[in-house]
């Protein structure tokens, strides 16, 4: 709920805070005191147009502030601070307006965009009056409103949720046929790479090998030769190592009979002996293996170019390439049943139509029974609102193509005279009878979402009787929600739990504008210069004092 307004050089308000309570608030005072400029104000925290025509003459800059209460609101609090707001239970907006253009939003002190403001505020709080009737001059919103009365959402929800699920079913059947065009290409063209690795049959490791066995064969030749030329020069030829190693052995175990000392030595010489001899034999097995194979090393060299040649095409591994065989096997497979595919897909889509179109008559059908039992609810309490003879009428308009919401349009269509053809509010529909059109939905669809609602001139053109009604109903939508009304009738003040008034000053040359809570004293006074005038009599005090005390009874239903 608005528990806080300060509003600062806004048209001959120079300074202005209001405090307001929960239920109903009437705002009074004379003509041109400045109730009007209070709406503008709201309206500004709303995210309406902001002039420099609103801005107090000689000022440069005019400030509106308003502080809401939105402990019950947690999914707001949860949006503004995913967004970067530091908000509680606490929402403080604030705009300022400046003559150079420069205006500003702030939200909870920090800097916010219009667009935000725009959405976050019409779910704290509604103006109902002239300018401002925002819910019942869109027809989007008259659907909701015969939802909510007709006990319809959950049915409109079920055919939302069918109406989304084949609306994406259409657009996968779209993209079958937007793919159709290139599948059969693409099949082609998967089938031969599919036919070009399978033939291929790549190993993961096999390059490894191959390059291992490609550098052996390529060095068959110096490995021979060396391999030969290390055993002759060991064994095989005059003057060979061993050949010496063991004249020179036995030499040194003879002498080591004579110098003990030498054993080792003649020891370690024979060992060495033996394993040069084992080296050698080593050395002419392995040349005798080693064998030139032009044809295998020009299989491995086109064996490694193949591999080269798909890894620049497909994949930079031979690993990757085994992936992507294994995609294409799958797109493959997917190519292969997409006609199968889209029959099962068109099957559903088939059903969803089937089940939507149920739901959507099941839903229409409420919608016409509800439609006119809303009727008869709304046009009861008009008539009670000063307007005998009102015809309202809640229209059901088939649409060409079923939408999220339903198989039709509806809109609220209004005549305020016997005898005329109802037309869309918007282009019959004065501010005072929007304003109690409000009123009178509030009766027969008390639940809302929007804790704060303004009722701006509900009182026109009506007296009597009808005064003392329209005060007990918006009481009672105060019951449910904080309401703020400016009203000029008697009738309504004395319904408020809070009243307030506006008046007009001249100090030092300025207008301005200020507002004053009324004690019950005070109240009995203001309510009585409201029913009689400049001159307040005993007789007008004592009936507004009856006022009050009635005001303070509740409406028999």
């Amino acid at each position: 709920m608005l528990t806080d307004l300060t509003i600062k050089n806004v048209a001959i308000i120079d300074s202005l805070q209001i405090s307001f309570k929960p239920g109903l608030t009437v705002l009074t005072g004379e003509t041109g005191a400045g109730k009007s400029i209070i709406i503008d104000a709201v309206s500004l925290i709303m995210g309406g147009r902001a002039s420099s025509d609103l801005i107090r003459s000689g000022e440069e800059e005019a400030v509106v502030e308003a502080l809401f209460d939105i402990s019950p609101y947690g999914e707001l609090q949860k949006q503004l601070n995913e967004a970067g707001f530091d908000v509680g239970d606490e929402l403080l907006i604030k705009r300022s307006l400046s003559r150079s253009g420069k205006n500003r939003i702030f939200i909870n002190g920090a800097m916010a965009t219009l667009s935000l403001l725009s959405d976050i505020t019409p779910r704290l709080i509604n103006i109902y009056g002239q300018h401002d009737s925002q819910i019942l001059l869109k027809p989007e919103n008259h659907l909701r409103l015969l939802d909510a009365y007709a006990g319809t959402v959950t049915l409109r929800h079920s055919f939302s949720q069918l109406y989304n699920r084949l609306s994406e079913l259409q657009e996968q059947l779209a993209s079958l046929d937007q793919a159709e065009r290139n599948a059969i290409q693409r099949f082609d063209l998967l089938s031969y790479q599919s036919e070009e690795l399978a033939k291929a049959a790549p190993r993961v490791g096999e390059e490894e090998q191959l390059v291992e066995q490609r550098l052996l064969l390529a060095s068959a030749d110096r490995l021979g030769r060396g391999s030969s030329e290390a055993f002759e020069r060991l064994y095989g030829g005059d003057g060979a190592v061993l050949g010496q190693l063991k004249r020179i052995a036995g030499s040194i175990a003879e002498l080591s009979t004579l110098d003990q000392t030498l054993c080792p030595t003649a020891a370690s010489l024979e060992e060495g002996y033996l394993l040069l001899e084992d080296a050698a034999i080593t050395l002419r097995n392995y040349a005798s293996r080693i064998e030139s194979d032009p044809v295998r090393l020009q299989q491995i060299d086109d064996r490694l170019d193949l591999l080269g040649k798909l890894k620049k095409k497909y994949a930079p591994t031979v690993e990757e390439l085994l992936a992507y065989q294994q995609e294409i096997t799958t797109e493959l497979a997917w190519l292969g049943s997409r006609e199968e595919s889209r029959q099962a897909l068109e099957a559903d889509v088939i059903q969803l139509r089937e089940e939507l179109q149920r739901a959507g008559a099941e839903l229409t059908g409420a919608r016409q029974q509800g439609a006119v039992k809303l009727k008869h609810a709304l046009e009861a309490e008009a008539h009670q609102l000063a307007m005998k003879g009102a015809v309202i009428e809640p229209t059901l308009e088939p649409l060409a193509e079923a939408k999220a919401s339903g198989f039709e349009r509806v809109e609220f269509l209004f005549s305020p005279n016997p005898g005329e053809i109802p037309r869309p509010l918007a282009k019959v529909a004065s501010g005072g009878e929007l304003s109690r059109l409000m009123l009178a939905i509030k009766q027969v669809l008390p639940d809302s979402d929007v804790p704060t609602l303004i009722f701006d001139e509900v009182d026109t053109g009506i007296g009597g009787a009808t005064s003392e009604l329209v005060g007990q109903k918006l009481k009672n939508v105060a019951v449910r929600q904080q309401v703020l009304c400016i009203t000029h009738l008697p009738q309504v003040a004395a319904c408020a739990a809070q009243q307030l008034r506006v008046e007009k000053r001249i100090c030092d040359g300025r207008t301005s504008t200020r507002i004053v809570e009324l004690d019950f004293t005070e109240r009995t006074r203001e309510v009585a210069r409201m029913g009689a005038g400049a001159t307040i009599s005993d007789a007008a005090l004592k009936h507004a004092t009856e006022l009050l005390a009635a005001g303070m009874v509740p409406m028999k239903r």
